[in-house]
């Protein structure tokens, strides 16, 4: 099956995540600078969720562009990876609204995590349309980036519940792990 309709869909589903995080910034119902201060949790929220829903579109897009065509398989993995993202503005605004609290700092990872298993099992399925001369593979290969993000993820649910914050943090480091684009993939398909 050709692939621009799963990409041109994913990338459709990806605008409206973001269209729906920001139409849940609500403005301060104060005209003073400090009413802004209030809403920081709410803020620093959305601009992490912005930047996972960016790494993600980034590399979903690598990943898809290295390969030549796709099954039914990986157009389910895909929509599964689309239900996970698409939970973001909901754990984003819960995280936010509710200052960072165990609770909701918990289900945030639970979402990133689900999501990071998601994305895996999407490049696994990618790999097995042709995996005699699969690019993606030798792209990929053991995926150390991947593997100790699904652990930080898996190790900070349960953190949250003691210290919200320091989950916060390891959300944040596996952020800055992948703001830069990962190059495995462009590489190896130049």
């Amino acid at each position: 099956m050709n692939k621009n309709r799963l990409e041109a869909f994913s990338d459709g589903v990806l605008a409206i995540i973001i269209t729906i995080m920001v139409l849940e910034l609500r403005p301060p119902h104060s005209s003073d600078w400090s009413a802004l201060t209030e809403l920081g949790h709410t803020f620093v929220s959305y601009v992490l969720s912005f930047i996972y829903v960016g790494i993600y579109w980034n590399n979903h897009h690598h990943l898809i562009h290295a390969v030549k065509h796709i099954d039914g398989r990986a157009m389910w993995a895909n929509l599964h990876l689309l239900f996970w993202l698409s939970m973001f503005p909901f754990a984003t605004a819960w995280a936010g609204d509710r200052h960072f609290a165990a609770a909701p700092v918990a289900f945030y990872g639970f979402v990133l995590l689900m999501a990071s298993i998601a994305y895996y099992l999407l490049t696994r399925a990618l790999i097995c349309v042709d995996p005699e001369s699969s690019l993606l593979a030798k792209a990929v290969g053991k995926d150390g980036k991947g593997i100790l993000s699904t652990a930080l993820y898996a190790a900070a649910i349960p953190i949250a519940c003691w210290k919200p914050l320091i989950s916060c943090g390891l959300y944040v480091v596996v952020a800055a792990i992948w703001l830069v684009p990962d190059r495995r993939i462009e590489k190896t398909v130049s």
